[in-house]
């Protein structure tokens, strides 16, 4: 049964607003209650664990705010969604449904939660599918691919991609420091400032950050230039410059007051206000970009309308 024959077998009228939604959504679990308890078992147990070990952690602080906006961007589409939603081919479903499951039980017997949280994402998916169809999940691109970053990446990946760029931004606040006239040299990612030594670690490099910044970033461009995709894909490459050029500014203020006031205050409360900082000047700076590229953004729209 389908979500639209829901609707019409209860005489409910699809009507805007979270109160209809809701009302809806009371009545699917309803007459589908076996279906519900089936992806509650699923998926509670794999967002806890990912509560747990992700978002109380920087690199995963983004979750929470990530699964509320996705959730509120299914709610806006709910309705349109209704009108289409056809179940999907069974075979197809079970077809992508069975290693997803597989994936999800490896990863619980093992406690991966990186695996765990995208299998137990992608069993979802292959249920949607079969009960609402692949028009339906055209409609929702956007808050099912946005809702991948709920989860945590694997380390290994983040590592691969962070490593380099943590060298760089290290060597760079080392030079532009060593230019001013301060005692410093380093190698890698430690840094020597007089007699402190620092280690560019992740979380100091702020480059985990790019994660959060790229959810924020995807949201932000969705949200404000939906229909104007090449303005969207620009915005989207801006991410990457501004969160590095903000990491960058995070690593010298940590080490200045190292330097200027001891390692003790880098380290406490200074610290987490850095932090902070850096992440308010990133998300400025990808405001400040679409601001300055109005111009361009006003040709994409001309040239759209004309063709």
């Amino acid at each position: 049964m389908n979500a639209h024959a829901d609707i019409a077998e209860t005489g409910a009228k699809p009507l805007t607003g979270p109160a209809s939604f809701w009302t809806w959504l009371a009545t699917h679990v309803r007459n589908n209650w076996l279906l519900w308890l089936g992806m509650a078992t699923l998926a509670l147990p794999t967002m806890a664990s990912v509560a747990r070990d992700s978002w109380s952690t920087e690199q995963g602080a983004h979750g929470p705010i990530v699964l509320a906006t996705g959730i509120w961007l299914i709610m806006r589409q709910w309705r349109n969604a209704l009108a289409i939603a056809q179940p999907g081919s069974t075979a197809l479903g079970i077809a992508l449904l069975i290693p997803a499951l597989l994936l999800y039980a490896f990863a619980r017997v093992t406690n991966i939660v990186e695996i765990e949280g995208f299998a137990m994402y992608g069993a979802l998916l292959a249920v949607l599918y079969m009960q609402a169809g692949g028009a339906v999940m055209r409609l929702l691109w956007f808050p099912l691919l946005y809702l991948l970053f709920v989860f945590p990446p694997p380390d290994t990946a983040v590592a691969m991609v962070t490593q380099p760029l943590k060298i760089w931004i290290s060597r760079a606040a080392i030079d532009l420091l060593f230019f001013l006239g301060y005692p410093i040299a380093g190698s890698g990612v430690t840094i020597q400032i007089g007699q402190y030594q620092l280690l560019v670690a992740a979380a100091c490099a702020g480059l985990n950050s790019l994660i959060s910044l790229s959810a924020i970033g995807l949201f932000y461009v969705y949200i404000r230039h939906n229909a104007n995709w090449r303005y969207a894909a620009l915005l989207m490459f801006a991410i990457i410059p501004v969160a590095i050029l903000a990491n960058f500014m995070r690593v010298l203020i940590l080490v200045l007051i190292t330097y200027h006031f001891g390692e003790a205050m880098a380290q406490g409360f200074i610290h987490n206000f850095a932090g902070v900082t850096m992440f308010a000047i990133s998300v400025l700076g990808i405001f400040a970009v679409d601001a300055l590229a109005s111009p361009l953004r006003s040709r994409l729209e001309r040239k759209a309308s004309k063709a």
